[in-house]
């Protein structure tokens, strides 16, 4: 199988030429700079010592030591009796204090990273050789700092079920987290499994990933880039809002995770997981009836992963490391109802149709007017192509009856997974700690469409793709940190990642289309190759070619999921120095973190074989307003008439784009008094126009001029005369007062910024405009044709670069647009929090969270098409904003940044944390507002409301727990060692989630359709709500009288309002099962029974919004994408 091949210029000359200036502007500028990884890798502790009266003991020795590694530091208390100890990596450590006059105090505190452990300890009068141990307290009140967390500690990483053991699940387990429903990235480009998660409203790019103190997101897909494995993580915390001035590049959440490091004593695992269709409930949708191919309701399926860890010393007290492997194998069958089309209609006949299908030749060729129905709706046998022939040829017939839903079949997803990391820490006495880690990671996986591996069609069920993609993702990160004195310490942070993949459709090679006899399709024997993707529009759904009723066939992102062929590779460089300065009671912290990006992406978002629609309307009745009645898809395909075409071409495979970004930051922490603690700080973010790396190889569509700017050519720069912002300034403000002993209030505001997804800022768009490449698109009124399928599409036309650098944009080709000045995605963030400890160990808080999102996407994705037609008479293109203008008749991607968003919230968290039992509950009452991108032009209200993943009631309830039953424990702690074996080391854990339905929009097809542009909706003129809502009629349908939906008066939009309708709530509980032995005094073996969705309930997906369809308030499938029927999955686990 051929790939793509890379330049390899990036890392070992960059580098050389670039490491040398920054280490030296890096230093100079530490007292001024930012951090957005000191703590991001760090935690601390700090506390007030006094004496019996209460009286502040200054001058008092603090030890601080790692227990595992035996690692030291010391620190004195000042005046106030305060003290803090920075810097310290994730782990249980030792601390005491020592005063003459005093006994010696002696506690275990956990340290967790961007969390200040406190031990506030009240000394006893006595020698100092006597010792007072005092109990460790694991969960105390938050009284530092006013964000939103949730911090998960290694046990539960590892111990909670945790489906296909996805680190990135973990984000949902927080409050104010919701998935983006009904979408996920092409599994081709995410095989880590990266959830697209939306955090307190906001968009999921808006999420930054870090893992131990290193950027881990890529910013063109806006996923994780090294998914960790849970056998490296010690610890993950989940910061939702109001997070301190040392984090940015993020409008959402901030997810750092810190892999673990090696000890003196030797530590590890080794595992193994598994499961198979034959613990694996049906799917009452898709696995209702056997396959009539195998014969079986669930395809086969085997999911297995194992692996293991080892830390350990290499130089006692001194040299720590650690490293762990996962392999993850998986064969999982899927399956698919899709539609084909009959013998009768591959023969014209279209008989069994309930529609009339109208001779496109017998009317006027440009208005339509005038046709004449096939006599017997059959098409003679001399009008039918030749070429469509030939291709279905290709095409099985049904399998099953109807029309439509008629054709079943299955296959595998054959997944291949490997990961590992290698971590080492090196302590040079007291004052300076060195580490590194390394990781890497690599996933294969091949999967077949419905017609098989050349011929493509929809995807079966489970990844959405259909194709090859071979996937390798590394990251480094190397550093240090520095004490110079008690009271100033410094830290250093360089990393890099790359992600690479290359996505290959089936069929590399061959030529169908030519072999068909299409010209102008298959034009060479790699880009071009293998089936076009062909999407057959069926009666009633109105383009809708994600449905299963639609028939298509060949490979693109939209016939399944594979943007295809693809090849990127992205590498990011980042220089991180933070400095921390304790004066008093004050914490001064101030940062520079300079990261340097590269992107190299050849896309096929649509087949650079093509990619050929064939609509309804092109064997439909068009009336004298130009809307059509009848006609059907399939008739014009074997007419061979394409309604519309579109594809990617190319002139060089090697255009890159560039990007620097500089943050800084500075920012205190006062405290203030023992109860008050301030924290303000300020934030700038400078992110430089992305460029390219040859003139010539990139522009930037101007919406004023109508031109494409080149880069580099004439007075155009190589970022294209973007202007830079220097205004973006992020100021932090919190608040934490603890009004009694047991209870504290924080507040907190914060402006936070972000590069937005998808091109929004970086990537995806310089490099994929002409000279470079083209969007080929031929589009008319749904009723014309393009061309036919004899001639072929015209060539696509590059025009020349004119010496002044500006290419006037010719008619049909999509280009990218963005405004001339960088306008970053802008959250405010605000939340007031009430938390109290309701003991030792329990905690409940209550907050309200609110924010507003500026320059953000309109809709779920970055772009909207600015050159969308407005509602009205006259023919579409004149109603077009830029055809009077340019002449352009196709759509435009334009980059607007140019929407807002609003989320409020109150969120509940209940904490409950002992040895034996951890218990995290949290409920969300949120409301979460938008615009849409339909129409955004033009109305920006008109797609106003809530948004697609709004949810207005959330509930999460998780438990680790130890049952306290067997020797040593709370019941029959008696037992002998015998029974003990049977009755004792059981462990229950489960997470539980519900709910409340997702919202959607109310539509109407085209032949109620009111308006000729943007969205169609109805009048509500009743009461749609069912008495007893189920799969088969969710709200009632119909349109007229009777019905609570009328057809909106002629030429308006419909009082439907967007959102004003809720889906089916979700519920699911996971539960896993441990049965733990000891078999010596520190290897430990556990067995596992794990069950994901216990309760097998049925997550019913959202109902057919379309109100004057026949199926109309029907639900035909699971939620997607987390929705699955119960699936149980065994383990074993040996730790030491």
């Amino acid at each position: 199988m051929r790939s793509f091949r890379f330049p390899k210029q990036f890392s070992v000359n960059f580098l050389r030429r670039k490491l040398p200036f920054l280490l030296l502007t890096l230093l100079p500028i530490g007292a001024l700079s930012h951090e957005a990884f000191a703590q991001a890798v760090y935690g601390s502790i700090s506390g007030t010592i006094s004496d019996p009266q209460g009286a502040s003991v200054s001058g008092a020795t603090i030890t601080v030591t790692n227990i595992a590694q035996n690692v030291t530091t010391t620190a004195k208390t000042n005046d106030s009796g305060f003290y803090e100890v920075t810097h310290l990596i994730p782990g249980v450590y030792q601390v005491k204090i020592e005063q003459q006059g005093y006994k010696t105090a002696v506690q275990d505190v956990v340290v967790k990273a961007d969390v200040v452990a406190t031990s506030d300890v009240r000394l006893e009068v006595g020698a100092l050789a006597e010792t007072v141990t005092i109990t460790g307290i694991d969960l105390t009140l938050k009284t530092d700092k006013s964000d939103v967390a949730t911090t998960f500690n290694q046990r539960q990483v590892q111990e909670l079920p945790t489906f296909d053991r996805n680190f990135t699940r973990f984000v949902l387990l927080s409050p104010g987290t919701q998935q983006l429903p009904g979408w996920n990235h092409a599994a081709s480009e995410n095989p880590q499994g990266s959830l697209q998660t939306f955090v307190n409203g906001q968009h999921f790019s808006g999420t930054a990933f870090q893992l131990d103190g290193t950027d881990n997101r890529d910013p063109i897909l806006g996923i994780i880039v090294v998914n960790p494995t849970l056998e490296s993580v010690t610890e993950t915390k989940i910061t939702t809002q109001n997070y301190d001035a040392e984090f940015g590049q993020a409008n959402a959440g901030v997810v750092t995770a810190q892999t673990r490091s090696g000890a003196n004593d030797p530590h590890g695992s080794a595992f193994m997981f598994r499961r198979n269709d034959l613990t694996q409930a049906r799917d009452p949708f898709t696995n209702s009836v056997p396959d009539v191919v195998s014969g079986r309701l669930l395809p086969e399926s085997l999911w297995s992963q194992f692996g293991g860890s080892f830390g350990w010393k290499i130089v006692t007290d001194k040299n720590f490391i650690f490293g762990d492997y996962q392999g993850t194998r998986s064969k999982e069958g899927g399956s698919v109802l899709t539609t084909v089309p009959t013998a009768l209609a591959r023969m014209g006949n279209f008989s069994e149709y309930p529609v009339q299908i109208f001779d496109p030749a017998s009317g006027d060729p440009v208005t339509g007017q005038g046709r004449v129905a096939f006599a017997g709706n059959i098409i003679p046998q001399g009008r039918l192509s030749q070429q469509s022939l030939n291709l279905l040829a290709k095409i099985p017939l049904p399998n099953l009856p109807g029309i439509t839903d008629n054709f079943s079949t299955s296959g595998p997803d054959v997944f291949d997974g490997d990961q590992f990391d290698v971590r080492d820490d090196q302590y040079v006495g007291e004052n300076l700690h060195i580490f590194g880690r390394y990781s890497f990671a690599r996933f294969e996986r091949t999967k077949a469409g419905a017609f098989g591996f050349e011929v493509g069609g929809p995807d079966l069920s489970g990844a959405r793709f259909a194709g090859s993609s071979k996937v390798r993702n590394q990251s480094l990160a190397l550093g240090f940190d520095y004490t110079l004195s008690p009271r100033v310490v410094t830290d250093f942070r360089l990393g890099y990642f790359r992600y690479r993949v290359n996505v290959l459709p089936g069929g590399v090679g061959t030529s169908p289309a030519a072999d068909a006899g299409i010209p102008g399709l298959n034009l060479d024997e790699f880009f071009t190759s293998g089936m076009p993707a062909f999407g057959i529009e069926t009666p009633g759904l109105r383009g809708n070619f994600d449905d299963r009723r639609t028939f298509k066939f060949g490979f693109s992102l939209f016939a399944n999921g594979c943007n295809c062929p693809l090849a990127q590779l992205e590498r990011q460089l980042q220089l991180v120095n933070n400095w921390t300065f304790l004066r008093g009671n004050h914490n001064y912290r101030f940062g520079g973190d300079f990261r340097f990006a590269k992107n190299l992406r050849v896309p096929s978002d649509s087949h650079r074989a093509g990619q050929l629609f064939f609509r309804d309307a092109g064997t439909a009745f068009v009336n004298p307003d130009l809307t059509t009645s009848g006609g059907t898809g399939l008739a014009s395909f074997l007419l061979g008439n394409v309604s519309d075409f579109g594809r990617f071409v190319s002139t060089v495979t090697d255009a890159e784009e560039r990007q620097r970004r500089w943050y800084f930051y500075g920012q205190d922490t006062w405290r203030w008094s023992p109860k008050l603690t301030l924290n303000y700080g300020l934030r700038w973010e400078l992110v430089f126009p992305e460029g390219i790396k040859e003139p010539g190889t990139g522009s930037l569509l101007n919406l004023e001029t109508g031109e494409l700017f080149v880069g580099g050519v004439a007075d155009i720069d190589k970022q294209f005369n973007v202007e830079t912002s220097y205004k973006a300034f992020a100021p932090r403000l919190g608040i934490a007062y603890q009004w009694t002993d047991k209870t504290v209030i924080r507040a907190g505001y914060g402006r936070s910024f972000d590069i937005g997804v998808f091109g929004s800022i970086f990537g995806h768009a310089v490099t994929q405009n002409p000279p470079v490449l083209a969007f080929q698109q031929l589009d008319q009124e749904d009723f014309r044709t393009v061309f036919n399928l004899s001639q072929g599409p015209p060539a696509p036309v590059f025009p020349d670069v004119p010496a002044n650098g500006r290419i006037p944009l010719p008619d049909g080709i999509n280009a990218r647009a963005r405004p001339f000045r960088m306008r970053l995605p802008t959250l405010d963030a605000w939340n007031v929090t009430v938390q109290h400890q309701l003991s030792n160990n329990t905690s409940f808080e209550a907050s309200y969270v609110g924010n507003k999102g500026t320059h953000v996407f309109a809709g779920d994705g970055p772009a909207y098409n600015p050159n969308q037609p407005v509602a009205g008479p006259g023919p579409e293109n004149n109603r077009k904003p830029f055809f009077n203008r340019f002449g352009w008749t196709q759509g435009i991607n334009y980059f607007g940044n140019d929407a807002d968003n609003r989320y409020n919230a109150l969120q509940t968290k209940f904490e409950h944390r002992l040895p034996s039992l951890n218990i995290l509950a949290h409920y969300t009452l949120s409301s979460i507002k938008n615009n849409e991108d339909n129409y955004f032009i033009h109305n920006r209200e008109l797609g106003r409301g809530p948004a697609s993943y709004d949810r207005t009631h959330v509930f999460f309830f998780t438990e680790v727990w130890d049952l306290p039953i067997g020797r040593g424990k709370r019941y029959l702690t008696g037992t002998s060692n015998a029974w003990d074996y049977a009755i004792g080391g059981w462990q229950l854990n489960s997470t539980t989630t519900w709910q409340s339905g997702l919202s959607f929009t109310p539509t109407v097809s085209g032949a109620n359709c009111s308006v000729n542009a943007g969205p169609c909706r109805p009048d509500l003129i009743g009461d749609p709500s069912v008495s007893d809502q189920d799969q088969n009629q969710w709200f009632q349908g119909g349109i007229g009288p009777g019905t609570p939906w009328a057809k909106a008066a002629e030429g308006q939009f419909g009082n439907a309002e967007r959102g004003s309708l809720r889906g089916p709530a979700f519920f699911q509980t996971d539960l896993s099962i441990f049965k733990n032995f000891r078999i010596t005094e520190t290897v430990k073996a556990e067995f596992r029974a794990e069950v994901f969705n216990l309760f097998n309930n049925v997550n019913l997906g959202l109902p057919t919004s379309e109100v004057d369809n026949p199926n109309a308030g029907r639900i035909t499938g699971l939620q997607f994408p987390n929705a699955r029927m119960r699936q149980w999955q065994f383990g074993a686990r040996i730790k030491f």
